[in-house]
């Protein structure tokens, strides 16, 4: 068979149009069903990717795009249905009603993903079923007119010529991708979400939110070095790992939580029941499990929010749970160990993040925020239900998927200043990072240039042992290269072990080491 541009061409439209459509439809039944949001078949379709994905293609993602992965699987996906419709415009080109059937497969495959969402029911897959006629519809006039045998050819002026094949093509293609974006970024739940963080924002406008003592950071907290990472992270630079390909836009005054399982009593609380409790502020380190060795997924901030351990209190929990089972509004899951929650630590439902209302990508209305434990197993943003359980009845999200069942964070120490790789000029310099033990606390920072001694750093202050602190070092650097090494010991006097371990699957150990350059 000749190869010709129209009959891929026939195929990429098809597909740009079936997705175009449907995730119009999408939009309108989100915006008429508010809590809608898995109609999407791109997102359904990527969300399905995301929860078969095996942990070591998980961690190459995490550690070659960083927080940038769900960018790289959109991209991927792309290049994939593109590939994919080509293919079945050159298959339908040639043999028409093998063609037509395929696609009308890969539709039926696409509708029964967004029935596997979370949440989601048979109306749902109506943008996918209708998105997939109109494909349907586009793929059988161009391919005819890119050349379709001539048992099945049309009548003279059914179908376009060649020549319009690529025009319509383009001009579908064009138009598809661009109903695409529109339905992705047209909905109305950014501006109701925006809203909804006013109203809180609002809400404690020239009053505490807390009933107790403010954080204070202490003033030798941050050495103020260029390069190294601040002591409070800010909101929009704070890491964001997550399952949710798109950020769920959650309206406050819909949200509920509710608590259930092994309890003597089920409760459903909502979100002004949460603002109405006493509210506390606490500092807290965040820790991704998929964060190497020398990685920037940390992060610290201020919350503000209810302790956990109130509601379990209220809810009454059997003495024979070990588990709580927390659940995201996409579905995602977190098996945390009940004494994480119900012990003095300052576990809470976080509802402010650094003074703010939680960013939408951080977890709004509701996160979770639990000292001492990786995110995996206890950060659950946009929280939605607690089931009181045990470890030997169900599991989180990620430990079917081979990664440990319980995540406590390892004492770790990173090197910001130097950069790797960074060339600094001879004299007096400085060494200088971040160390973290959360729930434990760093006692010392120990520092070796070129197999030399151990020096020990100075510390910088911290609010409590939930946070990570900076170290520095003075250095007086000769020339020449160099390789600097870094480990931390803790306040129980366990020394950072120097044993390299990959991330899977309960976190990175090792020494972080970096080559220096000195002119």
């Amino acid at each position: 068979m000749t190869f010709r541009i129209g009959a891929p061409l026939s195929g990429v439209a098809a597909g740009a149009v079936t997705l175009g459509v449907a995730e119009l439809l999408a939009l309108a039944l989100t915006r008429v069903d508010a809590a809608s949001g898995t109609s999407s078949p791109l997102l359904a379709v990527g969300g399905g990717f995301v929860d078969r994905t095996p942990p070591w293609l998980k961690d190459f993602a995490v550690a070659t795009f960083g927080t940038n992965d769900k960018l790289a699987l959109f991209v991927g996906m792309g290049l994939t249905l593109f590939i994919a419709c080509a293919l079945l415009g050159v298959i339908t080109t040639a043999r028409y009603r093998l063609g037509l059937a395929l696609f009308a497969v890969v539709g039926i495959i696409g509708s029964a993903i967004v029935l596997t969402r979370p949440g989601s029911s048979s109306v749902e897959t109506l943008p996918t079923i209708l998105g997939t006629l109109a494909g349907l519809g586009v793929l059988s006039w161009l391919s005819r007119g890119a050349g379709a045998a001539a048992s099945v050819a049309p009548a003279d002026g059914a179908a376009p010529s060649r020549r319009g094949v690529l025009a319509w093509g383009t001009g579908l293609t064009v138009l598809g991708a661009g109903a695409m974006y529109a339905g992705r970024t047209m909905s109305n739940a950014g501006e109701t979400v925006q809203a909804a963080r006013k109203r809180v924002t609002d809400r404690f406008a020239g009053t505490a939110a807390t009933s107790g003592p403010p954080v204070s950071i202490p003033a030798d907290a941050d050495f103020e070095i260029n390069g190294l990472a601040s002591y409070v992270s800010p909101n929009d630079n704070f890491y964001r790992i997550d399952t949710a390909l798109s950020v769920p836009q959650i309206d406050s005054a819909t949200w509920s939580i509710r608590v259930h399982g092994m309890v003597d009593q089920e409760i459903e609380m909502t979100f002004e029941d949460i603002l109405n409790e006493e509210l506390m502020e606490t500092a807290v380190t965040l820790t991704c499990v998929s964060n190497p060795v020398g990685g920037n997924l940390i992060g610290n901030a201020v919350w503000t929010g209810w302790p956990i351990r109130e509601l379990l209190k209220r809810a009454g929990v059997s003495g024979d749970a070990d588990m709580v089972l927390s659940t995201s509004s996409d579905g995602f899951t977190a098996g945390t160990p009940l004494e994480a929650l119900t012990d003095d630590r300052d576990s809470i439902f976080a509802v402010l993040m650094n003074g703010e209302p939680l960013p939408a990508q951080h977890g709004f209305p509701v996160r979770m925020v639990v000292p001492g434990l990786y995110g995996y197993v206890s950060a659950t943003k946009w929280v939605v239900d607690l089931k009181i359980t045990t470890f030997a009845a169900d599991q989180g999200y990620w430990t079917p998927r081979g990664w440990s069942a319980e995540g406590p964070i390892k004492v770790q120490s990173r090197i910001d200043v130097p950069a790797p790789g960074e060339s600094v000029e001879a004299g007096k310099s400085v060494i200088a990072g971040v160390a973290w033990d959360q729930q434990t606390g760093i006692e010392k920072v120990e520092v070796q240039v070129d197999s030399g001694e151990w020096q020990t750093a100075e510390l910088g202050g911290s609010v409590s042992d939930d946070t990570w602190l900076q170290w520095r070092l003075d250095w007086d650097a000769p020339s020449g290269d160099h390789t600097v090494v870094v480990r931390a010991t803790n306040k129980d006097g366990e020394m950072q072990t120097p044993e390299e371990a990959a991330v899977a699957p309960n976190g990175a150990t090792g020494w972080h080491t970096i080559d220096v350059s000195v002119a």
